[in-house]
């Protein structure tokens, strides 16, 4: 009676499979690179990067001294490495964190990659972020080194100098925080770091605003899930999220 049981939860099973159909992979010719944002390396997005090999994707995680170069110098860091380590008839598409998306950005507007698909940034500071300003204000901003220093919120900082992306794009802000003091200093709903107003992106095809905070906002069940949907669809899923708007 037990093996009848067992063979019967197997059917069910099956039948449950195959009903839902099979699990859409990504084709073997498509990279996707993860850059971490400022004081950290690429551990940070780690598990990012195998939930998306769980899914099918080969990643390439990049390593760059966040705190040690200017964003231009970083960002052509970066670029020869993705060239000199991805295959190169592979298309390339990019998911990252904080200063890496400006990184990204600044890389795509001085010498595009060939063969680039999509990029899904994550709590990036596009209009710059007041904790920035205020630790310039206090003198401290010499801590967060020369990329760190660019991101505030003045017209001449990097993330505001860019121009709208010439890829398809989608932003993941969030909402959380646990720092009341940097918070404070942030207009609007933030993340600890950055104002969700301040993620948006000038032609951005998609836009969300999670539950998570700035530092950890790769590691949400949810965004890894919204990540993986958007590389493959150009699109975030909407049930079960908080959504902020697209396009603005």
């Amino acid at each position: 009676m037990r093996a009848v049981r067992r063979l019967g939860a197997a059917s069910l099973a099956l039948a449950t499979a195959l009903a839902a159909g099979p699990a859409p992979a990504a084709p073997g010719d498509e990279v996707v690179v993860l850059l971490h944002g400022l004081f950290r390396s690429e551990r940070a997005m780690a598990p990012l990067a195998r939930h998306l090999e769980q899914a099918g994707w080969t990643t390439l995680s990049i390593d760059y001294p966040s705190t040690r170069e200017p964003i231009e110098t970083l960002a052509a860091r970066v670029r020869r490495e993705i060239v000199e380590r991805a295959p190169a008839a592979a298309t390339v598409h990019a998911v990252t964190h904080s200063l890496g998306g400006v990184l990204l950005r600044q890389l795509m507007a001085r010498d595009p990659l060939p063969r680039f698909g999509r990029a899904v940034l994550l709590a990036p500071p596009s209009g710059g972020s007041e904790v920035v300003d205020a630790l310039d204000a206090w003198g401290l901003a010499w801590s967060l080194g020369p990329a760190g220093r660019a991101l505030g919120t003045g017209p001449d900082s990097a993330p505001r100098r860019l121009p709208p992306p010439g890829f398809e794009l989608g932003v993941i802000a969030g909402s959380a925080s646990f720092n009341p003091l940097s918070s404070w200093l942030i207009p609007g709903p933030d993340d600890g770091r950055v104002s969700v107003d301040s993620a948006r992106i000038e032609g951005m095809r998609d836009f969300l605003v999670v539950e998570r905070t700035h530092t950890f906002i790769m590691r949400g069940d949810e965004v890894k899930r919204q990540v993986v949907h958007f590389l493959r669809s150009g699109a975030f899923v909407r049930q079960g999220v908080e959504d902020a708007g697209a396009g603005r």
